[in-house]
C-alpha cells in the first residue's frame, strides 16, 4: 500500500480544517478499522469512492462534502450535518442518520436498506431511485423531496410531505401515517387517503395497515 493511502484510496480533496486533515491521514495509514470521524469538520471534502463501513461521523460537518459512490456500512451519523452533500449510490445500508440533516443534499440510487432516519430534516433532498426497503423513516421532513421512482418495502414512513413531494415511479409498500403540509396547514393521510394521494402524485406505492 503506498504511503498515504488506504487500500490504493486517499481522498480527491482533503477538509479545510487541519484537524480532519490530520485524522485522515492518520487514519489512511492504518490498514484496518472505521474512522472516528465524530464532531470533525469536513466540510466541502471529496471522500467519493471510499470505504468508510463500520466509521463514526456522529455530529460531524459534512456540509457540501462528497460520498458519492462510497461505502457505509453500519457506520454512525447521527446528527450529523450532510446538508448539500453529494451521496449518489453511496452504500448507507444499516447506517443511523437519527437526527441528521440532509437538507438539499443528493442521495439518487443510494442503497439505505435497513437505515434508520428518525427526526431527519431532509427538505428539499434529492432520493431519486433510492433504495429504502427496510428502513425506518419516522418523523423525517420530506418537503419539497425528489423521491420519484424510489422503491420502498413495508417501511415505516411517519414523515412529513407537501405538495411539492415528487413521487413518480415511487413504487413497494410503507405503513403511514403522513403529515401533509398545505398552505401553512397540516393534515395527517392514511390508509387509502394517503395512497390515493401517493397515486395522485404518480407513485404506485402500496400503503398497508400491519406488519409483514
Amino acid at each position: 500500500m503506498s504511503s498515504g493511502t488506504r487500500k490504493g484510496w486517499a481522498p480527491a480533496r482533503f477538509p479545510a480544517d487541519d484537524v480532519a486533515v490530520q485524522r485522515l491521514r492518520e487514519w489512511l495509514q492504518t490498514s484496518e478499522g472505521g474512522l472516528d470521524a465524530v464532531g470533525l469538520d469536513l466540510s466541502g471534502a471529496d471522500l467519493s469512492h471510499g470505504d468508510f463501513s463500520e466509521s463514526w461521523f456522529t455530529d460531524s460537518n459534512l456540509r457540501n462534502a462528497s460520498l458519492a459512490h462510497a461505502e457505509l456500512y453500519r457506520s454512525d451519523a447521527q446528527g450529523a450535518d450532510l446538508s448539500g452533500a453529494d451521496l449518489t449510490a453511496a452504500s448507507l445500508v444499516r447506517v443511523n442518520l437519527d437526527d441528521a440533516k440532509l437538507r438539499h443534499a443528493t442521495l439518487d440510487r443510494a442503497n439505505l436498506v435497513k437505515a434508520s432516519l428518525y427526526g431527519v430534516d431532509a427538505f428539499g433532498v434529492s432520493c431519486r431511485g433510492t433504495q429504502f426497503m427496510g428502513s425506518s423513516l419516522l418523523q423525517v421532513d420530506f418537503r419539497s423531496a425528489d423521491l420519484r421512482d424510489s422503491v420502498f418495502d413495508q417501511n415505516s414512513f411517519q414523515v412529513i410531505v407537501d405538495q411539492n413531494t415528487q413521487l413518480a415511479g415511487a413504487s413497494g409498500s410503507v405503513l403511514g401515517p403522513v403529515v401533509l403540509v398545505d398552505e401553512g396547514t397540516s393534515r395527517e393521510l392514511s390508509g387509502p387517503k394517503l395512497q390515493e394521494w401517493i397515486r395522485t402524485r404518480g407513485g404506485s406505492i402500496q400503503v398497508t395497515t400491519g406488519g409483514r
